[in-house]
């Protein structure tokens, strides 16, 4: 939230008080001086007052996984492995999944503990493309190019999906990028020609692509360059 929201939610000040502070910077966020009342303070923000900790912040943490077959994407499950078992991190509790892989899917995952950054990520309205490799039973037929980018209307939802870009690669085998994140949305996409997914692989989620050294059940932290592209 803005910084002058902040300080004016705590009881002991207010708003008067709150604009002479900033003006006089007695103010500092994340080590800076501060006087601009518009500045965004966030949940892992530090602020001070004359030295006082208003907010202690704490570090953001943003990881990239290559997630296995055979692997649950949830933070706990008492009967399967799950992709927070993976990390030898200190305090996984704290971190979420930023989208999700079906048991038998492979290929990206990102994992952090700031809910606005994976939302950005996550939420329909960003369109951010997800990329998918598939294989698959039946012959993938070029009609299936022109479905796709019409979309596919899903009769459980009562809704069509948005348009997704299919790249041929050969009989068995495609690209396919998509915006949305339906339940199980890829395999019912091919059904809809009855032709059934055999193998699926995330390897991009918007500008963020799997780290070919990474091998199944590896991970890393991102870097900040990778951060800040989202």
């Amino acid at each position: 939230m803005r910084l002058d929201r902040f300080l004016s939610n705590l009881p002991q000040l207010n708003r008067k008080q709150v604009r002479l502070l900033l003006v006089e910077r007695r103010v500092r966020v994340d080590g800076e001086w501060v006087s601009d009342p518009h500045h965004e303070v966030r949940e892992f923000s530090q602020v001070l007052l004359d030295g006082r900790v208003l907010q202690a912040g704490r570090p953001a943490r943003y990881f990239m996984l290559h997630k296995p077959m055979g692997c649950v994407s949830a933070t706990v499950d008492a009967q399967h492995l799950t992709v927070l078992d993976l990390l030898d991190e200190p305090d996984k509790h704290e971190l979420h999944l930023a989208g999700r892989l079906d048991y038998n899917t492979s290929g990206l995952m990102l994992i952090t503990n700031d809910g606005q950054w994976s939302r950005r990520l996550t939420q329909p309205q960003t369109k951010l493309g997800k990329v998918y490799y598939v294989e698959t039973e039946q012959v993938i037929e070029q009609r299936y190019v022109d479905t796709f980018a019409q979309g596919i209307y899903f009769s459980f939802e009562d809704l069509t999906t948005q348009p997704a870009e299919l790249v041929v690669l050969g009989p068995h085998s495609a690209r396919l990028t998509i915006v949305e994140g339906r339940y199980h949305q890829v395999k019912r996409m091919f059904g809809h020609f009855q032709n059934k997914v055999l193998r699926l692989h995330r390897e991009q989620m918007g500008p963020l692509t799997l780290d070919p050294e990474l091998s199944p059940g590896q991970y890393r932290a991102l870097t900040a360059e990778e951060i800040q592209q989202i």
